[in-house]
């Protein structure tokens, strides 16, 4: 899935920006941005953990055994759709975000 593509770039990332502060005198900002990258870095895969959890809650709703489902398990099943619905759309406004966020650096750097 794309989302675990971002999430081992990310990683790669992550530990990249770990490598560089390592090599450096450690001030209390370079501190925190790397704190930064990896809170994002667990954000972004707890968030990619959600979407595959929901890719595969859905699968199985579509196998024919899942004919036989009682109320409560289609009360779970609506739950748990819902919140695959809400990790789809948190991950659509992340990206959403990073591109304006891009374009605006593309811009700023061009004047």
């Amino acid at each position: 899935m794309s989302v675990a593509i971002h999430a081992s770039s990310i990683s790669l990332e992550a530990r990249a920006v770990r490598e560089v502060a390592s090599s450096k005198a450690v001030g209390p900002s370079t501190a925190h941005e790397v704190g930064g990258a990896e809170r994002f870095h667990d954000a972004l895969s707890s968030l990619g953990r959600a979407i595959d959890s929901g890719e595969a809650m859905v699968r199985r709703a579509l196998t024919p055994s899942a004919g036989s489902l009682g109320a409560a398990d289609l009360i779970a099943l609506q739950a748990g759709i819902y919140r695959y619905s809400e990790a789809i759309d948190l991950a659509a406004k992340l990206v959403d975000r990073a591109g304006a966020a891009i374009r605006i650096t593309l811009q700023a750097g061009g004047q």
